[in-house]
């Protein structure tokens, strides 16, 4: 019943910049860490960014300096706004929350699972 669901990505031109957002819904849980992976054609999926429940980040070397990662936690919400664009950054973009869900009174997951979205095409042209 979790669902991620991303927006944003398209077509960017090189240098230009855009932001991605992802909302989890369904039921009620708590989400620990948040994070953006993506997969180019051909490549494994990898990390890009990533944030605590407090607001930590965490980032890929490639994308350090250009991509922000930020979460709202009220509307179970997480963004990734990506500037400086380059074509090597084109790829399908992964939203991914680790979340306890609330599966009964009182009773929640013992551990956080991870949970992912359908994904969001951003094409950069050279």
């Amino acid at each position: 019943q979790v669902q991620l669901v991303e927006s944003g990505g398209g077509l960017v031109q090189a240098g230009g910049s855009s932001r991605l957002s992802c909302v989890v819904s369904g039921g009620t849980f708590n989400i620990n860490a948040m994070g953006w992976y993506r997969q180019a054609p051909g490549k494994q999926r990898e990390l890009v960014a990533t944030i605590t429940s407090g607001g930590s980040t965490t980032y890929t070397d490639s994308v350090k300096g250009r991509f922000a990662i930020s979460r709202d936690n009220a509307k179970n919400m997480v963004y990734l706004q990506m500037n400086s664009l380059k074509p090597e950054d084109a790829a399908v973009y992964y939203c991914n929350a680790n979340l306890r869900r609330l599966l009964a009174i009182s009773t929640w997951d013992l551990v956080g699972r991870d949970y992912w979205g359908q994904g969001t095409q951003v094409t950069v042209s050279s």
